[in-house]
């Protein structure tokens, strides 16, 4: 009897080459929210129109997002060590044109420009993962890794631009990105091995074109209804979105190489992986938009101090995805999953009874659990998905996952932003202080608003006011969390109802020549 071979284990090398693809990833977050602390410095410098601003602040997520598909399968077809070193370069060259953009548009331009170059980086990193560990135990700390790279930039983000900005202009905050991108390049080649898929052929520009424009389309219609409700432009975009969604998937269907191979939906672990995925980024993002508000606006935090309460959740969330491995070989994957998700959702009650005074503590314990709970979620649900594909396509299956959190992201803030602002408006419909109509109206918008509305009071009725918004922000606040929690458990039970079943391996038909061997 035949017994297969063990998966090759990696060294040395692949371990430093995991090191320096961890640096263009902890750049790719850190991007995404950098920007915000230099915004009222390059206002001054650039006065851009209202519109304008949003677009230099929203561009570089809404590329990523449009990109990620593309790029992953492109990556997949020119290889991903190739794509990811023209992306650094393009990155790298796009930061120093940002920093010294002389006009709005052309920020905006520069902003694109990076989300492109942007969007080669998850699914070039991931794929690249999945060739380079072999072995299942590898490539879960490997992953582990990556996710932990991602929330590393996320924190040191705004920590390390609002140190720039103390000494330098606007514009250094791009120029961080340049030397990072400037090692990938020098020391790619020499520690990242090339892998591609040989059967590919050309891309599809028309797949590709009618992906971009559907998701963002979805993305651009989900943001507008959080920040305005329901109105006809954002119901429109999103109508938009699914009706090239729907082109865009017959397309699939109907061509010999298609952009995305739809059967890779078949595979019973990536299918529902990608949908705990999905639903985490949901939930999480969801009430995230509240946190922030809750810690500056209700707490009354500067955005330094509110900066440094959100570091003990990051690390926490580091050490979620390194422990992850270790809880894997003591438990199973639908085990550790649905297990992060019941925590998770444990920490969304507490969040739920948050105090409007002195809850700081009980906020930064909550989202400690919810990043240990959520953390090995990210690690294991991404190592499904790309460990559950065969490796000539894994490009493409890391596309699709980082596309379902984008996706998830923006339904969250969509849903839960919705929701919160209803209540709010409810809650706010009588004023406890005599305003203008355009204060009131500007009070009964946003919690934000009301804080303004208030400086334009006396100090009774500005209190008055002040009491009455935090309070109807605070029933927002207790609802979402409740309902995040409610899906966090709905999560867990589909992991542990679909995740529990052996990896299938799928035919040659799907894998083309390398079996799955997840």
């Amino acid at each position: 009897m035949s017994q297969t071979p063990a998966p090759a284990r990696a060294g040395r090398r692949e371990w430093t080459g995991l090191a320096v693809i961890a640096l263009p990833c902890m750049l790719y977050s850190m991007d995404l929210t950098v920007l915000n602390l230099a915004v009222p410095a390059l206002s001054r410098e650039l006065a851009p129109s209202a519109s304008q601003l949003l677009w230099i602040i929203d561009i570089y997520g809404f590329m990523v997002a449009g990109m990620l598909i593309t790029m992953g399968t492109l990556g997949d077809r020119i290889g991903r060590r190739r794509l990811l070193l023209i992306g650094a370069a393009a990155f790298g060259v796009a930061s120093v044109l940002a920093a010294f953009a002389t006009s709005a548009e052309a920020l905006i331009a520069m902003r694109a420009l990076l989300g492109i170059a942007g969007a080669t980086v998850a699914p070039s990193t991931l794929s690249l993962i999945r060739n380079m560990f072999h072995d299942p135990a590898q490539r879960t700390t490997a992953i582990g890794i990556w996710v932990s790279s991602y929330s590393l930039g996320a924190a040191v983000g705004p920590l390390i631009g609002g140190l720039l900005l103390e000494w330098f202009w606007w514009g250094s905050v791009f120029l961080i990105n340049v030397p990072v991108m400037l090692l990938l390049l020098a020391v790619g080649p020499w520690l990242l091995p090339e892998f591609r898929d040989p059967s590919a052929r050309r891309l599809d520009v028309a797949s590709a074109a009618l992906s971009l424009a559907a998701v963002l389309a979805l993305i651009h219609g989900l943001k507008r209804l959080a920040e305005h409700g329901l109105a006809i432009e954002p119901l429109l975009a999103i109508g938009a979105g699914l009706a090239l969604g729907a082109v865009f998937v017959r397309r699939q269907r109907r061509l010999d190489d298609p952009l995305i191979d739809l059967r890779l939906f078949r595979v019973p672990a990536f299918s529902a992986s990608l949908a705990i995925y999905l639903l985490a980024c949901l939930a999480m993002f969801g009430v995230y938009i509240f946190i922030a508000q809750y810690l500056q606006l209700v707490l009354g935090l500067t955005p330094l101090q509110a900066g440094m309460a959100t570091v003990p959740w990051a690390l926490a969330f580091v050490a979620g995805s390194m422990a992850t491995p270790w809880l894997r070989k003591r438990g199973s994957s639908a085990g550790v999953v649905a297990g992060g998700l019941l925590l998770a959702a444990a920490a969304f009650a507490m969040l739920s009874q948050a105090p409007v005074r002195e809850g700081l503590p009980l906020m930064i314990v909550a989202n400690v659990l919810m990043s240990l709970g959520l953390a090995p979620v990210f690690t294991l649900a991404t190592d499904l998905v790309v460990g559950s594909v065969p490796p000539e396509r894994a490009g493409a299956a890391s596309a699709i996952s980082e596309t379902s959190s984008e996706f998830g992201g923006a339904l969250g803030v969509a849903v839960f932003g919705s929701l919160g602002t209803a209540i709010y408006r409810g809650a706010m419909a009588g004023s406890p202080a005599p305003l203008s109509p355009q204060a009131l109206e500007a009070a009964r918008a946003t919690l934000g608003g009301a804080a303004s509305a208030a400086g334009q009071l006396s100090a009774s009725d500005g209190a008055a006011l002040l009491d009455a918004s935090r309070a109807a922000f605070m029933q927002g606040l207790e609802l979402s969390a409740l309902g995040g929690a409610a899906l966090l458990l709905a999560s867990a039970l589909l992991a542990w109802s679909t995740l529990r079943a052996p990896p299938r391996t799928e035919p040659a038909t799907l894998s083309g020549e390398l079996p799955c061997d997840s």
